[in-house]
């Protein structure tokens, strides 16, 4: 039986900026060997397997092209895993991981298409 009283605690980690737009999620499969891919990572898909990777402009597979935001902490050292990944929200521009040298910057007007807005949140 569950212990209502006991309260566990949470950290926030900044990832959203807000919640002006739904955040939709969907599964993906994330490509083996990419080791451990952290909460926020922006995520492009392989177009020959479907399957995802960190999005790095310098691909040319497909991935090069932002498709949505890695939802949890995952490691592919092992093999292929499948994940949550956001394809819509509004998140916080500065918390969120590419490949290669990739930024905010490079991507943000795909994600905008997408539905995916990014803003740069103020610390509390």
């Amino acid at each position: 039986m569950t212990d209502l009283n006991t309260q566990t605690s949470f950290t926030p980690d900044n990832l959203f900026a807000g919640h002006e737009i739904p955040v939709l999620v969907k599964g993906v499969t994330l490509e083996a060997g990419q080791g451990e891919l952290k909460r926020g990572t922006v995520l492009g898909k392989v177009t020959a397997t479907g399957k995802y990777k960190a999005v790095n402009s310098a691909n040319e597979d497909g991935s090069e092209v932002a498709d949505c935001i890695l939802a949890d902490d995952v490691d592919t050292t092992a093999g292929d895993v499948t994940a949550v990944a956001y394809k819509t929200g509004h998140f916080n521009r500065k918390a969120l991981v590419f490949g290669g040298d990739d930024t905010a910057d490079t991507h943000e007007q795909t994600l905008r298409m997408l539905g995916i807005l990014l803003s740069e949140n103020v610390k509390p």
